[in-house]
């Protein structure tokens, strides 16, 4: 996609991080936007940064297919069309295996990997009605092409985002579908995603289970600001999503430094090797 004036872009978690400021970025090259966030408040301040760009802000918890759908309702009264969909909402969940609450699986699953499922099944059938190109992006992990410890909710949901993606590509390409897929796979980015807990709904939360008082919770907790606050700038990440969906990038991977461990990954699959932790000694 090389011209975005007036094309309208359906966009997910746009409230905070990574959705502002594709936000920012699509309304300076003169998009119509519908921003899509759980977070009332912080979605008008994202809107208030846009200038004089077209804007449809809807509140909606990307969790439920019913208030997705709705949203993408409203869209199509608004602005009669989609031509970029970015499915950037997302939380992270540390917490071991047999640690992890189901109820905390059951979310960050929801999130991260059926929202995507929810506004594709919808928007999917627009585009290809409007018979013109369009784009989706969804936004994964590096998370998503490789595995760290105390992280496997995360790690789940991220390689279904991955797969997902690359899946939906087939099955466009088979159809001859001017439909062009994406997937992010950022690494540590400064964004708001240790903030998870405050966005939780209430339908996912038991203060009364002993996990969100325990050490392994907080420490989780603590580890998760930690790479995040010591992440990169996200400064380059809206020109690096434009970049890709003008040039058709697929994979869009921001921090090469993981790549050799992606490469080792895929080694120890080809070669019947087994997971070995202590490949990242010294990288994460």
């Amino acid at each position: 996609m090389k011209d975005f004036k007036d094309k309208v872009m359906f966009l997910t978690g746009a409230a905070h991080g990574f959705g502002r400021v594709i936000a920012i970025e699509a309304a300076k090259r003169g998009m119509k936007l519908a921003l899509i966030d759980i977070d009332a408040p912080a979605l008008d301040e994202t809107v208030k940064m846009l200038g004089d760009a077209e804007v449809l802000a809807v509140p909606a918890d990307v969790t439920k297919e019913d208030e997705v759908n709705a949203a993408i309702d409203k869209t199509m009264a608004r602005f009669g069309r989609i031509d970029v969909l970015i499915n950037d909402a997302g939380i992270a969940l540390p917490g071991r295996m047999w640690e992890l609450p189901t109820r905390d699986w059951e979310w960050i699953l929801h999130v991260n990997t059926m929202s995507q499922v929810y506004t594709m099944r919808k928007i999917i059938p627009i585009m290809l009605e409007q018979k013109t190109h369009a784009a989706i992006l969804n936004v994964a992990s590096i998370a998503g092409l490789l595995d760290t410890p105390g992280m496997p909710a995360y790690h789940a949901s991220k390689f279904a985002s991955v797969g997902l993606t690359e899946a939906t590509a087939y099955d466009l390409q088979r159809i001859n579908a001017d439909i062009q897929m994406h997937v992010m796979c950022p690494g540590f980015v400064q964004t708001d995603l240790y903030h998870t807990e405050q966005h939780r709904p209430a339908n996912y939360t038991d203060k009364n289970d002993p996990y969100y008082s325990s050490e392994a919770y907080l420490k989780g907790q603590q580890f998760a600001k930690y790479v995040i606050v010591n992440g990169t700038p996200i400064d380059n990440i809206a020109p690096t999503v434009f970049k890709a969906l003008e040039d058709e990038t697929f994979y869009i991977l921001t921090h090469p430094e993981y790549n050799p461990l992606i490469s080792d990954r895929v080694n120890r699959i080809v070669n019947g090797g087994k997971p070995d932790v202590h490949v990242m000694d010294g990288i994460m």
